[in-house]
């Protein structure tokens, strides 16, 4: 199981993913999974799942799991979801017990702003979402520390 709090500025229950799967730089794309429990943060009883609005923090979190790689597996970077456009999802939610697959692939990058195309599969390998989510990830530590007070 991959260590999520190394790889991801992130702490737990915010960590969504499970796990790292794949990460190929020259193809610009990173896989993840995630599996639905009681335990997992925006759980909801009534619906038995985690809404299907989640989708995108599983796409964003799966990005930043390609960008501490990127970054040659340094300490992870603080990152900002600027938006997402299409997102499209044939479900109304992730169902308790089943295991999800996210794929991120850069489109887009100017050193600072990012877009990347994502997709989450469901057991079969189906696309069950997708969107085109734009990220930004300052290089300047100053910057961010402006910007995180």
């Amino acid at each position: 199981m991959t260590d999520l709090t190394k790889i991801l500025p992130h702490k737990p229950p915010m960590i969504l993913l499970d796990r790292v799967i794949k990460v190929d730089l020259s193809q610009k794309l990173v896989e993840a999974e995630f599996t639905i429990d009681n335990k997992k943060m925006f759980f909801d009883e009534s619906i038995n799942g985690v809404s299907s609005v989640c989708g995108i923090e599983f796409m964003a979190q799966t990005i930043g799991c390609y960008a501490f790689y990127a970054n040659n597996s340094q300490t992870p970077k603080i990152g900002f979801l600027l938006g997402t456009r299409l997102y499209n999802n044939a479900i109304d939610c992730f169902q308790n017990g089943e295991t999800y697959k996210v794929k991120a692939v850069e489109t887009y990058c100017d050193n600072e702003i990012f877009a990347f195309n994502c997709f989450i599969y469901d057991k079969l390998g189906e696309e069950i979402a997708s969107a085109i989510i734009n990220v930004y990830q300052s290089n300047n530590k100053t910057e961010l520390l402006k910007i995180n007070g």
